[in-house]
């Protein structure tokens, strides 16, 4: 049975990459999770998929243009309808400090320059050594730019390519990159390449599956794991399927 970690905790349940998000994840007994991550202004790593403000929080500017202590009091559940309870944007050290029940963290980097890529590798470690979660991280991007840094750079948390579109041979790009993952769009996911990344010694994780019928052919096929925005559904399917 495949792992299964909640898409920005439990995207279809709760507002995305809220405490309230990652507390649903946990509550339906998934205790990995995957995450987006921007710079604040004051360089905070911040737990938010946009650049922009506009679609959770109804703000208008960019996450970079506001210190993390502004983004905290911001109110983040626009991503979810009806949702009742304000939501604010965490922080990752938040995060972390919140929720020492879980396992793993896929942390999805939203970088573009390699200045920036220094800056939030920095700050990731930083979180990681003073929370103790050296075998709990994975930090990915779909960022070349940020790979290659982190590969030049001797960066010591395991990596991961995230791929979409599948233009160039992703198996390549990501051993090229040094990374240990590869986060793979479910479109991508073939028989045939999910072999070859695994006899490369990837562990390949899929994103984002949600339907029952495809959740549990890939789970078949024998992915490592799935991300899913309802991750209660995908753990009573694969315990009846197992």
């Amino acid at each position: 049975m495949p792992l299964i970690y909640g898409h920005r905790g439990a995207r279809g349940e709760a507002p995305e990459n809220t405490l309230a998000s990652f507390q649903r994840a946990l509550d339906a007994g998934v205790t990995r999770v995957e995450l987006d991550l921007h710079l604040s202004a004051d360089q905070q790593l911040m737990v938010i998929h946009d650049p922009t403000l506009k679609r959770t929080t109804g703000r208008g500017g960019k996450v970079a243009q506001h210190s993390a202590a502004e983004l905290m009091q911001l109110d983040a559940r626009l991503g979810l309808a009806g949702w009742l309870e304000p939501c604010p944007v965490p922080s990752l050290e938040q995060l972390f400090s919140h929720f020492p029940e879980f396992e793993h963290y896929q942390l999805e980097v939203k970088s573009g320059s390699e200045r920036q890529s220094r800056i939030v590798l920095k700050a990731v470690q930083q979180l990681v050594d003073r929370f103790q979660l050296h075998d709990k991280v994975v930090v990915t991007s779909s960022s070349r730019t940020l790979l290659k840094y982190a590969k030049k750079s001797g960066f010591s948390l395991p990596t991961g390519l995230v791929e979409e579109y599948g233009l160039l041979d992703p198996i390549k790009a990501a051993q090229r990159y040094g990374c240990s993952y590869l986060i793979l769009n479910w479109k991508l996911c073939t028989p045939q390449r999910l072999r070859q990344a695994q006899a490369a010694g990837l562990h390949v994780s899929v994103w984002t599956v949600n339907e029952p019928q495809r959740l549990q052919r890939l789970a078949d096929m024998g992915v490592d794991s799935l991300i899913t925005d309802y991750p209660l559904r995908a753990m009573q399917l694969l315990k009846q399927g197992a």
